[in-house]
């Protein structure tokens, strides 16, 4: 597919407002592990390729395994993710793809088992921000395939 637009190039203003947004997620103090998880679902949900390239390669920089990577479709079924993992990915699904009768209480309880009150609204951002990301390009086509993780291993 052929990239339709550079959204960096043609509103500068509005990529800087969303890596505003990126380096608060980052600032929260939300483990990097779990942001990643967090990324790479919401982008699969999406069908996001360029943010999956990015998301899964500085996943395994940073020491992710293959494996969790593999199965993060099906977490439910695997045994590789924390409990404080399946309440993120429970609540990135449910933020990612809103149901019509909204968020349930049942989540919004399991995760705030995991997840004080800032950890949870900073991990609400973090999806936000994923999903914006995810929008940007799928709606102009970003091409995929050439991103290379700055905590790469040289």
């Amino acid at each position: 597919m052929q990239q339709r637009l550079d959204y960096k190039s043609a509103s500068p203003d509005a990529f800087k407002a969303m890596l505003g947004t990126e380096t608060q997620v980052h600032r929260s103090g939300l483990e990097e592990s779990l942001l990643e998880l967090v990324k790479t679902r919401a982008s699969q949900l999406n069908g996001c390729a360029w943010c999956l390239d990015m998301h899964t390669k500085d996943a395994r920089a940073r020491g992710e395994t293959e494996q969790r990577l593999y199965l993060l479709a099906a977490w439910r079924e695997a045994p590789f993710y924390s409990d404080r993992e399946r309440a993120a990915l429970a609540w990135t699904e449910a933020l990612t793809q809103i149901p019509a009768h909204g968020i349930s209480d049942e989540l919004y309880s399991e995760v705030r088992r995991h997840f004080d009150e800032k950890k949870l609204v900073d991990l609400t951002l973090a999806i936000i921000a994923i999903n914006g990301w995810n929008r940007m390009n799928v709606a102009f086509r970003t091409a995929v395939g050439n991103y290379v993780s700055p905590h790469a291993r040289a």
